[in-house]
């Protein structure tokens, strides 16, 4: 009997980042896919993580995708592990989670933000590809500061509040140096840089149906 599927590409979400929720979700649902993968002939599992995951064990959520990987590789399964760089439309969920009394705190760490549409066709390329069993990371053409590119898109979406580059500002509950969320030597890059997506993002906005 031939396969039903022969690569499955893994983008389930946890519902939240806290490791009380994520952790045990990731894990659960790594491991039903997997079993039900192998029981079906699946010959290409395709799992989507986080560049600089193992470096931030502060964090629940990365915490999780750690153990995501290692069940992944320690599956049996034929794999690949793409590792995308944080995208350009998370940018708004940072600036409301290290908002604090109207001022922005995020610490001056080079990052290399990423469309989330050059992510999609990362994925999409290794998907008709065979597995590697191994790991590829994906980042965006441009690297910043994050204090820099955070101030940035503050002012192109007219958000005043002050941003502070504070060297001990945590980025969901780990210190960040210049290396930290930063891909390794050989990366995939996207083509897309901030203020190209920036004009996209408000083209999408303006052509959007306005509900009552």
């Amino acid at each position: 009997m031939p396969a039903v599927a022969e690569v499955v590409v893994d983008v389930v979400n946890s519902p939240t980042y806290d490791s009380d929720t994520a952790i045990p979700f990731f894990e659960t649902s790594t491991r039903n896919l997997l079993a039900a993968e192998a029981a079906a002939g699946v010959t290409h599992h395709l799992g989507i993580s986080i560049v600089g995951a193992e470096r931030l064990a502060g964090s629940g959520y990365f915490r999780a995708k750690i153990a995501q990987e290692r069940l992944i590789r320690e599956s049996g399964l034929p794999f690949t592990i793409l590792r995308s760089t944080q995208f350009f439309e998370f940018l708004p969920e940072i600036v409301r989670s290290s908002a604090v009394d109207g001022v922005v705190r995020v610490p001056p760490a080079r990052v290399q933000f990423i469309a989330a549409s050059d992510a999609a066709t990362a994925i999409a390329e290794l998907a008709v590809r065979g597995p590697i069993n191994g790991i590829v990371e994906v980042a965006g053409p441009d690297s910043f500061r994050l204090d820099e590119l955070v101030r940035d898109f503050m002012l192109a979406t007219l958000d005043r509040r002050q941003v502070i580059a504070d060297p001990d500002a945590l980025y969901y509950g780990s210190r960040l140096t210049d290396e930290t969320l930063m891909t390794g030597e050989m990366p995939r890059f996207g083509h897309t840089d901030f203020l190209e997506w920036l004009e996209h993002s408000r083209r999408q906005l303006a052509a959007a149906p306005v509900h009552p």
